[in-house]
């Protein structure tokens, strides 16, 4: 995708990371990890999957020991209050509130200084990976790019959920919309196990984004208000076999290309499909 010099400078917002061709499309800093004394793993949410996918992608080959990942700067306030309520981010700043939305109800006793450096910090940071994932795909000439961090789908503007504090992929919707770079119509397709509420509930009526999302129906979070701003929802039951899962996704992805035409893609990449 091309853009304009304007465009380009809209989307940086003061960022000084440099884009290039030349660097593998990939976003990553080790601050991405979550940890406070061990109370992260009272939470199913691997708190160190971004740390755990780089090792990987470096042992397999596929991240040479000579290439360079993009490190992400830290979203600002100023970014966060583009979508979310102030009242909202004062709110985090009672360990009692982010406990709730961490859903690690100990969490309410940490001094909020340390819940802000071990838990919503390194959340920021992956927001701000988001961002410059869209940014690098627009701007480097490549057309895509993969942030190991974020996809937050459960928080919206006035409220967060599921381990989810910050509305990334509104941030990025609002960020590509408002750039100038041409982007019209973004397509997200949610793969995660669960329904992507908080981003559908921010671009609810919103003609420029087209939702398709594919979860267990099941469980958590059994949005229904939300689920109006699908525009396809592919509802599934617990145990779905791969056969099944790819011919819905191929068929139900095949025909939201068809009908909507979006000029740019974003991808929640859940893990927790997987066996």
């Amino acid at each position: 995708t091309s853009s304009s010099e304007p465009a380009v400078a809209a989307l940086r917002r003061g960022h000084t990371v440099r884009i290039s061709r030349d660097r593998l499309p990939i976003v990553y800093r080790r601050e991405y990890s979550v940890r406070f004394c061990g109370l992260q793993k009272l939470h199913p949410f691997d708190a160190a999957k971004g740390a755990n996918i780089y090792r990987l992608l470096k042992a397999g080959g596929l991240i040479s020991p000579d290439s360079t990942v993009y490190t992400p700067p830290e979203v600002t306030l100023d970014e966060l209050l583009d979508v979310h309520t102030k009242r909202y981010i004062e709110s985090l700043k009672w360990s009692l509130n982010v406990a709730k939305i961490a859903e690690i109800p100990p969490l309410m006793f940490v001094p909020n200084c340390f819940v802000q450096r071990s838990y919503l910090r390194p959340m920021r940071y992956q927001t701000g990976g988001t961002l410059l994932a869209a940014r690098i795909a627009l701007q480097s000439g490549l057309g895509w790019a993969i942030n190991l961090g974020g996809g937050f789908h459960h928080c919206s503007a006035d409220r967060g959920g599921g381990f989810c504090p910050y509305a990334d992929i509104t941030l990025t919707v609002r960020m590509l919309l408002a750039g100038g770079t041409g982007i019209e119509r973004i397509l997200i397709i949610d793969l995660d196990a669960h329904q992507g509420n908080g981003y559908a509930r921010d671009l609810m009526g919103d003609a420029s984004v087209y939702i398709l999302d594919m979860y267990n129906y099941q469980i958590y979070p059994r949005d229904h208000q939300a689920k109006l701003a699908i525009r396809r929802a592919v509802e599934l039951k617990p145990h779905t076999d791969d056969e099944e899962y790819i011919g819905k996704l191929k068929r139900c992805l095949e025909q939201s290309l068809a009908e909507f035409q979006p000029n740019f893609i974003i991808y929640n990449a859940g893990t927790d499909v997987l066996k």
